[in-house]
This record gives C-alpha cells, sequence and structure tokens, in this order.
C-alpha cells in the first residue's frame, strides 16, 4: 500500500466526527432528563456558546506533533511496508520522528519502549493544491471503501516480539470493531460519523474501557454519504457539523477520535489539555486564494448578485462581513434529506444519551437539528465537490440545477477546472449497478442510490445566465 492508504485504510481522521464524550466540566451546563427533545435543535439561527482559549500556536505544535491517536501499527512494520515520504508531503514544525514522516501520520513511543505511527487529524483534514499541502481542506480524493482490516493483517506479518505484538493487538482491536461500520461505497466520502456511534458502541461512557463486545447496538454499516468541510470555517460557526449537531465546547469534539485508543480518563485529560489550542490554531486559518485569473469586473457584479441572493443564509463578506449561522429547514433547501432524517429520527439517540451518561457531559450536548446550515463561503472554490453529500462536481452546476449530472466520476488524471470552479468529471451513462469491475464502481458518483441525490439547492435556477456567470466569477474570489 502507498500513500495515506496503509493506515488510513484502517481508520479514519478526527475532525468530522457527529457527536463526542464530554470528559470534563467547563463550559456552559446543558439539560440532562427523559425528555427524548433535549437531543433535538430548531431549525433557524443557532445560538453562540463560550469557548475555551487557547494558544495557536501551540495548537499547531499539538496538531502535528502530539499522539491523540495512541494506537496504531508499530513503526518497524510500518516501514516495511511503507514508501518513502515525498518531500512535499513534509511539514514545517515537526519534530523528531514526525519531521520524517508524511503530514498524515504522527510517531510516538508507547509505555512499553515501543514506536508507534498511527493517522493524526490531517488524514482527512489536509490536501494538496498544486504541490502545497493545505491544512484544514478537506480530501476530495479520500479513499475509505475498501476493508480495513485488510491493513491491519498485512503490517501484522511485520510484527516482531512481544512489545511489538501487544501494541498491534491493541490496535487490531479497535479496528475489528469499527470495521464493518466505516466502509463508504464511494471514493471522497467520509465515515466519521458511523466512526463516532462505532467507538461509543464499544466504550463504557463513564470509565472509557473498551469492550471487544459492543455495549449498544452499533450502528448501520453502511455510511450515510459525507464530504469533508474545510477548517477554516469553523471561526465562524457556533455549532459543528452539517446539521449542527456540536454544541457546547468545540474541542472537545474535534479530538473525539481519540476514543480509539484513550482507555482511561487520565489520557483524555491529558489530550483535553491542548485542545483549546488547537480550536485556536483553526481559528486562524484562512482559504487558499483562487490560484487562476479573476475578472474583476465580472466579479464585482457577481458581488451584487451575492448580496442581494446569497448573503441571507451564507453571510456576506469583507471587515464588516457578518454570518448568520443559519441552519435551513429540509423542506427549503431541498437537498437530499438522508442524513439530517437519519440524526434527527430518535434511532440514534442511544448515542446522545451515551454522550450525556460521560464524566461532566454538560459540558457539550450532541442536538442536531433537522435540516443543514448555510456554511460560510471563504475559499469555497477549493470545496469542491458540492452540498453535504459531495453530489455537485463544480459551481456551475450548483448554480444550475440543470448542468448536474446524474452519474459521474473524477477525470483521470486529475485536474481542477477554473472556468466551471470544480474538479474535472467525466458524466456517464450508467451508474454503480451496472459497472462489472468492483474497482469502477466505487469511482462512481451515482445520485440515485440513497442519500446521495444531488437534488435541491435551487436558488439560483431563477437567475438569468449572465447574472449566474457573474455570480460564479464572483465566487472564485471568495
Amino acid at each position: 500500500m502507498t500513500g495515506k492508504g496503509l493506515i488510513a485504510a484502517a481508520v479514519v481522521g478526527l475532525g468530522l466526527v457527529a457527536a463526542a464524550a464530554a470528559w470534563f466540566s467547563g463550559g456552559a451546563p446543558f439539560s440532562r432528563g427523559p425528555d427524548p427533545d433535549r437531543h433535538r435543535s430548531p431549525t433557524g439561527p443557532v445560538e453562540a456558546t463560550a469557548q475555551r482559549p487557547g494558544d495557536p500556536e501551540a495548537g499547531y505544535h499539538a496538531l502535528v506533533n502530539e499522539p491523540y491517536v495512541s494506537c496504531g501499527t508499530p513503526y518497524d512494520a510500518w516501514r516495511r511496508l511503507a514508501p518513502a515520504p515525498e518531500p512535499r508531503d513534509l511539514l514545517p514544525g515537526r519534530e523528531g520522528r514526525n519531521a520524517e514522516l508524511p503530514y498524515f501520520l504522527t510517531a510516538h513511543t508507547n509505555a512499553d519502549g515501543v514506536e508507534i505511527v498511527s493517522n493524526n487529524c490531517l488524514v482527512c483534514h489536509a490536501s494538496r493544491v498544486g504541490d502545497e499541502v493545505v491544512i484544514g481542506l478537506g480530501d476530495a480524493f479520500a479513499d475509505f471503501t475498501g476493508d480495513p482490516r485488510n491493513a491491519v493483517t498485512q503490517v501484522g506479518r511485520f510484527v516482531r516480539g512481544a512489545a511489538e505484538t501487544a501494541a498491534w493487538r491493541r490496535w487490531a482491536d479497535r479496528i475489528e470493531g469499527i470495521a464493518p461500520h466505516i466502509r463508504t461505497d464511494t471514493v471522497g466520502m467520509n465515515p466519521a460519523t458511523n466512526l463516532s456511534w462505532a467507538l461509543m458502541a464499544h466504550r463504557d461512557p463513564e470509565t472509557m474501557a473498551w469492550s471487544n463486545d459492543p455495549l449498544l447496538a452499533p450502528p448501520p454499516e453502511n455510511p450515510v454519504p459525507l464530504r469533508t468541510p474545510p477548517w477554516w470555517w469553523m471561526a465562524r460557526k457556533n455549532a459543528m457539523f452539517y446539521t449542527t449537531i456540536g454544541r457546547g465546547d468545540h474541542s472537545r469534539y474535534m479530538l473525539f477520535a481519540s476514543l480509539l485508543c484513550a482507555d482511561s480518563l487520565d489520557e483524555l485529560r491529558a489530550i483535553d489539555a491542548y485542545a483549546p489550542d488547537i480550536r485556536a490554531y483553526l481559528e486562524t486559518l484562512a482559504p487558499p486564494p483562487f490560484p487562476h485569473d479573476i475578472d474583476q469586473e465580472l466579479a464585482a457584479e457577481g458581488r451584487i448578485v451575492f448580496e442581494a441572493q446569497c448573503a441571507s443564509c451564507h453571510g456576506s463578506q469583507g471587515e464588516t462581513g457578518t454570518y448568520p449561522n443559519l441552519v435551513v429547514p429540509l423542506d427549503r433547501i431541498g437537498t437530499d434529506p438522508l442524513y439530517a432524517e437519519t440524526m434527527t429520527d430518535g434511532g440514534l439517540d442511544r448515542f446522545y444519551d451515551w454522550v450525556e451518561r460521560s464524566p461532566h457531559g454538560g459540558s457539550v450536548r450532541a442536538a442536531p437539528a433537522a435540516g443543514y446550515i448555510a456554511p460560510p463561503l471563504d475559499g469555497i472554490w477549493a470545496a469542491a465537490p458540492y452540498l453535504h453529500n459531495g453530489s455537485v462536481p463544480n459551481l456551475a452546476a450548483l448554480l444550475d440545477s440543470r448542468l448536474r449530472p446524474r452519474y459521474w466520476r473524477h477525470a483521470t488524471p486529475r485536474a481542477y477546472d477554473p472556468e466551471a470552479v470544480g474538479w474535472r468529471h467525466e458524466t456517464l451513462d450508467h451508474g454503480k449497478d451496472a459497472a462489472a469491475d468492483p474497482a469502477e464502481r466505487r469511482l462512481i458518483y451515482d445520485t440515485t442510490r440513497p442519500g446521495y441525490a444531488n437534488s435541491g439547492h435551487a436558488f439560483s435556477d431563477a437567475l438569468s445566465d449572465a447574472a449566474r456567470r457573474a455570480l460564479l466569477e464572483y465566487l472564485k474570489s471568495l
């Protein structure tokens, strides 16, 4: 295996999770009780909650160096399988072994003296623009379609000695527990929601002790399709994730995937100590500028269209810009409802209860709304494909629903289309069911499948072609 595949095939990254444990006291308390409506939030504006302050510089150091995922493959086994990292995959400010590893891997030495390599947040929350690694940019080509247990078995063949075997076994047991629930059927989709529920199913909420047998009924084995959004939007958002399920202390949600390996409250406390620093660093992130020419005169016309047609939901730009933090109800937005319905129909309440039962669970609240938040649009050019499920390949098609393909796949080789504003794609005449080759099937985006619809967000269909062209040019500049 090469690139991210060796370990990323076995566990997804951190940031885009649907719910989390609240481990320690602090922040505004939330009520507990038998009323199931406490697990729901209304659509409309999302109120802000106080966040713990942090040090952005310390946050970057923690993000790229600290072992917040403390189990993984022994380094000596990993190096026998992995290629040498490309220079463009190295990040500044990394220390020790980490300075030699690609940006999405972190090394540390465990209590038994075994050097461990594990994924960090950037396996999902960083991607390249040209040769530059952009922290905070979701990876549109992340591949979680394979069985992660295959990677575990492959690594296991190179493990030597009792200490390495014990480290590998700890990692293998975790992957065995979550593997059936984190396989997507399409490249580019992220299974972090199901990862959240699967981890909760195997952990005691009060002690964090791991059980190889699930303690709760685990989630379904088919993750709802989701596209990883940019981290730089977090500075403006009052709640996390598409359904705003992440209410309260954001920094505790962001490190939730530590539950893959953290088996004690002491370990979680150590991680929680620098979690606000990481959040503070994320608030400093800015999107990369559009790397092609922009017609500034046309963009100026587009700004007028944007402020009249889009800003009431997505917010305005500039020093005086505002962002309404508005959750749009399903009957108005019209996009695929499966994710929002799954989060709010009561079927996941056992996991929301798990959050409440965790130590000091009142500092966070798992309370999604039955709709989708209209995101900020800074750096929207880089966030293709579009909508929460990644069903629309470019902004031109988002602004004109007649251009949206029913079946499509990313073009090979990968290339960006600066005119349509998105990754180049091939329109197909068939969906997944008509593809005989499994390798081809996983590349096809099939909008007829549950959760993958490209409907809705048709507000700009009523604009003239000239107004849409101007609006598209303005969006490049954000």
